[in-house]
C-alpha cells in the first residue's frame, strides 16, 4: 500500500484516538458494495462527507436530506442519524436497512450498498448559481478564481472535467475544474489573462463576493481510470496543470497508484503553483515532480520532445503506466502522437487538448 494513504489513515486514527479520550469521538471503517472500496468515518461526519473525502463518486443531490438521492442499504453494522431529513423513506426501505448517507454517521464498522458513478456518462448535467468567494493572484497573468456553491446545491463532477462559467449579464468561458471532487462546494479555476478573453478580463478587473457565476456542467471524459493500478504519469503544459491538479488530488484521495509522477512544462515563471507541487514531492514518498522550463512565448515541438525523452528515461517500460496529458491543443495533439509512436497502448493514454 502506498505510504500516502497509510499516513492519512494513521493521522485520522491517531486524531480520533486522542479525541476519544476527551469526547468519545470514534473512527469507523466502512466498506462499500458492490465495488469493495473502503473509507473511514470520523466522529459525527456523515457517511456521505467521509466517502467524498476519500474520493468516492457516490450518487447524491442536496446533501441536507431533502432529495433522497444518497440512499444506501446497510448490510452490516449500525448507523446513527445526525440531522433531520425532510425526505421520507418508505416502511419497506426502513425495514430493509436503507438510510440517507447525508444524514447518518457510522456507529461501528459497516458494510453498505450504494450507487457509484463509474464514468463521465454517469454525471448529470447541472446548472448552479455560485458566488465568488475569492480571486487571488497566482502570477502576473494568472488568477485563482474560487467559487462556492450553495450548501443545498453542490456540483457533482469527476476530477479532470470542465464546466462553463457565465457571469451575470456578461461573458462566458469553458474552464477545467482545478480542485478535487472531494470538496464539491468549493470550486477552483486557473484563469489566465489573454488578449480578447472577455471573461478573464472581468476576473482580473476585480470580481467580489457580491458577484455570482452560473456554473454549468460537468463535461469531458478526461477522468481517472479508477480500475487501473498502473503507475500514473501526468504531463501538464502551461494551464493544462488545472485539470491535472484535480486528477492528482483525486488520485491521492483514492490511493490510486504506488507512484505518481508529474511533469509540468511552462515558459519562464509559468509554474504558478510550483511550491504546491514541491510540497507534494517533499511530503510524499510515492510522488515525483519534474518542472520543465521552455524558452520563448510558448512551448514548441523541441520542448515537447525533450519532455518526452525525460519521461522515457524515467519510465522505460511505458506500457506499465497510465499517462494523462493536458495542455494547449497543438501541443497536446503532438504529445499524443509521440507517446503512441513510442509504444504506449491507446487505452492507457488520456489527453485533454485545451482551447487557446
Amino acid at each position: 500500500m502506498a505510504r500516502l494513504l497509510t499516513l492519512s489513515r494513521a493521522a485520522r486514527l491517531v486524531g480520533a484516538s486522542r479525541g476519544a479520550l476527551q469526547s468519545k469521538i470514534m473512527t469507523a471503517h466502512v466498506q462499500l458494495k458492490p465495488s469493495g472500496r473502503e473509507f473511514f468515518v470520523d466522529g459525527d461526519d456523515s457517511l456521505l462527507e467521509a466517502a467524498l473525502r476519500a474520493g468516492l463518486s457516490l450518487d447524491y443531490g442536496c446533501s441536507i436530506g431533502s432529495c433522497g438521492k444518497c440512499k444506501a442499504k446497510i448490510l452490516s453494522g449500525q448507523a446513527r442519524k445526525t440531522r433531520h431529513s425532510d425526505y421520507a423513506l418508505t416502511a419497506a426501505e426502513k425495514n430493509a436497512g436503507v438510510v440517507l448517507m447525508c444524514c447518518n454517521t457510522a456507529v461501528v464498522d459497516m458494510v453498505i450498498e450504494a450507487h457509484e458513478a463509474h464514468g463521465a456518462a454517469d454525471m448529470p448535467l447541472q446548472s448552479i448559481e455560485a458566488r465568488v468567494k475569492a480571486v487571488s493572484p497566482l502570477a502576473d497573468d494568472m488568477r485563482l478564481l474560487h467559487l462556492q456553491t450553495p450548501r443545498t446545491n453542490r456540483l457533482r463532477f469527476l476530477a479532470g472535467q470542465s464546466v462553463s462559467l457565465e457571469l451575470s449579464g456578461g461573458p462566458a468561458a469553458s474552464c477545467a475544474v482545478a480542485s478535487c471532487p472531494c470538496d464539491d462546494r468549493n470550486l477552483q479555476f486557473h484563469i489566465r489573462r489573454r488578449a480578447g478573453n472577455a471573461f478573464a478580463e472581468r476576473v482580473f478587473d476585480g470580481l467580489t463576493g457580491v458577484n455570482t457565476v452560473r456554473v454549468e456542467g460537468p463535461r469531458g471524459e478526461f477522468v481517472l481510470n479508477e480500475e487501473s493500478d498502473r503507475l500514473l504519469i501526468f504531463i501538464a503544459c502551461e494551464t493544462g496543470f488545472a485539470p491535472i491538479k484535480s486528477l492528482i488530488e483525486h488520485a491521492m484521495a483514492l490511493d490510486a497508484a504506488e507512484t505518481l509522477h508529474l511533469y509540468w512544462i511552462a515558459c519562464g515563471k509559468g509554474h504558478y503553483l510550483d511550491n504546491l507541487c514541491r510540497s507534494w514531492n517533499d511530503a510524499l514518498d510515492n510522488f515525483r515532480y519534474a518542472p520543465l522550463a521552455a524558452d520563448g512565448a510558448s512551448p514548441d515541438e523541441a520542448v515537447m520532445q525533450g519532455a518526452l525523452r525525460q519521461v522515457l528515461q524515467d519510465h522505460p517500460r511505458l506500457g506499465e503506466c497510465d499517462v494523462y496529458v493536458a495542455g494547449p491543443a497543438p501541443w497536446a495533439n503532438a504529445a499524443e502522437f509521440q507517446l503512441l509512436d513510442h509504444g504506449l497502448p491507446r487505452e492507457q493514454l488520456f489527453v485533454n487538448a485545451l482551447e487557446s
